[in-house]
């Protein structure tokens, strides 16, 4: 019996020591994150992504900070035939900025950088369809990343084992609605 449960404990020690070497944006402030951010580059090891990222557009994220430091987030991804819409609590985790969120199996979200008013970047390691894996995020107020934007997200997803091939910048769109939003 030992043997068999051995496996699962390395895999979780494993992930546990991954996540630690991810650190969270220090001071992180949920009202000053709350707004509209466009999500403007992605680079992933997951296979859905992989599969889909040339076909992908901009999509965006409306975020509001709630009770307890966790953020409730409104999604919009634009589709061929209209946009899809879904909501998501992501909640706290430990530390401000660090969050876990059950309904998308994201086991481990954490805003690494962010300067609030131009860009975020954020580190997501998730579970889809009984498989693992690593995603780093570029959020932009703008549909435009600034040319500081796009290097801290691309200075920091190499870090976490993602080669340039498995990134992309999306393409704009404006399909789904949020875009009339105005940012804070």
């Amino acid at each position: 019996m030992r043997p068999v449960l051995l496996g699962p404990v390395l895999v979780l020690l494993w992930a546990s020591l991954a996540w630690a070497e991810v650190l969270v944006q220090p001071d992180f402030d949920a009202k000053k994150f709350s707004g509209l951010w466009y999500v403007a580059s992605m680079v992933s090891d997951c296979k859905v992504f992989l599969g889909k990222k040339d076909h992908l557009p901009m999509s965006t994220r409306v975020i509001t900070a709630t009770a307890g430091g966790n953020l409730s987030v409104h999604m919009e991804f634009p589709l061929a035939d209209g946009c899809n819409r879904l909501d998501a609590e992501y909640l706290k985790v430990g530390s401000e900025g660090h969050f876990r969120v059950p309904a998308l199996g994201y086991l481990d979200v954490r805003v690494v950088d962010t300067d609030y008013s131009s860009f975020a970047v954020l580190y997501i390691y998730k579970e889809l369809e009984g498989a693992l894996s690593t995603m780093v995020q570029l959020y932009s107020r703008t549909q435009e990343p600034s040319p500081q934007a796009v290097k801290a997200f691309r200075d920091f997803y190499p870090t976490v084992g993602l080669p340039d091939d498995m990134a992309v910048m999306l393409p704009k769109s404006d399909t789904c609605s949020s875009g009339d939003k105005e940012a804070p």
